[in-house]
């Protein structure tokens, strides 16, 4: 017999906000920027603080994250099945072992290989693994009409995480060196991780979420057929939502990974730097429960669309602001790249939930999740970009137009229709 809920229970509450508390830990990723700021400076590098390490190129101080970035959106795919078959607290607890051990050890090592190793490898399998599961795990306590907003909130730690990462790791850095970071983000994320993980679960068998309530004359929703990997795979629309996982992503992490050194060469002063990366944070945990929430009501594509076309202006605007030194608007193109592209960190799940139901969710939002980790791409694109040219503008200008195409290709992406409708 079903276990209709009239109001969402609150251990559905205390779910999302454990997810976003993992989220919060695994998100040390768009606080890289701070840690390439330093690792390129050979001054900094230099000093007694930070013996053992030699300074990086702009493209090698690239690679870790890219290859951090490519592990995360491969691992999805079996972190989604830890999820759906064992369950969201083993699924998490395994990213969280993965990401600690992974970041001291980049910390012991002091070198290029100790960061591939310990922060591309080890921080893309934590990652991977433990992003899989709060949010499939959340979604499965509530309705259709709720998914933007509550994949939102579950995402936002992630992008929140620059907000407090960025300034804590260059005060870390800046007094104690490069390793001391390391070691100090490695054994927190180990202990709140693991902790948080414990509070994630399922709703009990029978469980049918708090449904929407309908104005006069609204039909109720259709029953939601729930589709096998197998079955999403054959749809054009899942390459298609893989595509616009690409396009989204690529935009806003050219802008991610590089804020600090944009920043400084707008407003010569690292200050600027970790500000403009915690700034981003806010802006992107804000997008993604902002975006979230009014793809609820507007609809997923409109959402996505309304995005990638204000952000495809900024894009193609951000060189200018920096050849004036104009930090305000600097400040401002950014937030709007880290907005649009949080949102599609919200929208995505929300698509594939809402196309392919929410049963198989762990599995086949790993699938598509592959987009994001295609869209890492742009990193280390960008970076050589910038040493062949002296400039990124060439690839601010590359990722308007993948915006644009992005834009035509969610216009024709619609609902696919199961086999037995």
């Amino acid at each position: 017999m079903n276990m209709v809920e009239n109001k969402t229970p609150s251990k559905a509450w205390h779910v999302v906000f454990a997810g976003t508390t993992i989220n919060l830990c695994l998100g040390v990723l768009y606080a890289w920027s701070v840690w390439k700021a330093r690792l390129v400076d050979p001054d900094f590098v230099a000093l007694p603080i930070n013996a053992g390490w030699q300074v990086l190129n702009h493209a090698q101080a690239s690679t870790p994250v890219t290859l951090c970035m490519l592990i995360f959106g491969l691992l999805m795919i079996p972190g989604g099945r830890l999820q759906d078959t064992k369950g969201p607290t083993i699924a998490a607890s395994v990213g969280g072992i993965a990401i600690g051990l992974g970041l001291i050890i980049a910390g012991v090592m002091k070198s290029y290989t100790g960061l591939i190793i310990g922060y591309g490898i080890g921080g893309g399998i934590g990652m991977g693994i433990g992003y899989a599961a709060p949010t499939p795990a959340a979604l499965k306590w509530f309705g259709p009409h709720k998914r933007g907003l509550v994949a939102g909130l579950v995402v936002s730690g992630y992008g929140g995480a620059a907000l407090y990462v960025s300034p804590l790791a260059k005060y870390i850095i800046d007094g104690y060196g490069i390793s001391a970071s390391f070691y100090f983000f490695g054994i927190a994320y180990l202990v709140v991780i693991c902790a948080a993980a414990q509070i994630l679960a399922w709703p009990p068998e029978g469980y049918v979420p708090e449904a929407k309530v309908l104005k006069e004359g609204e039909v109720a929703a259709k029953v939601q057929i729930d589709w096998t990997a197998g079955e999403m795979t054959k749809t054009w629309q899942f390459y298609a939502l893989v595509m616009m996982f690409i396009l989204n992503t690529q935009s806003g992490i050219l802008i991610i990974t590089n804020a600090a050194g944009l920043a400084k060469k707008t407003a010569a002063g690292l200050v600027a730097g970790w500000v403009l990366a915690s700034f981003g944070g806010l802006v992107n945990a804000a997008g993604r429960v902002g975006t979230g929430k009014y793809s609820d009501i507007i609809g997923r594509n409109n959402a996505y669309i309304l995005n990638a076309g204000i952000s495809a202006i900024a894009m193609l605007c951000i060189p200018y602001a920096i050849a004036t030194k104009s930090i305000g608007l600097l400040f401002l193109l950014a937030g709007i790249g880290y907005w649009q592209y949080g949102g599609g960190l919200a929208l995505m799940p929300s698509y594939t939930a809402d196309f392919y139901g929410p049963k198989n969710l762990g599995f086949n939002y790993g699938l598509v999740f592959i987009g994001w980790a295609l869209g890492a791409f742009m990193p280390r694109l960008a970076g050589s970009i910038r040493d062949a040219t002296g400039s990124f503008n060439i690839a601010f200008y590359l990722s308007a137009a993948f915006l644009v195409i992005a834009i035509v290709l969610a216009f024709i992406t619609k609902k696919p229709a199961h086999s037995t409708e």
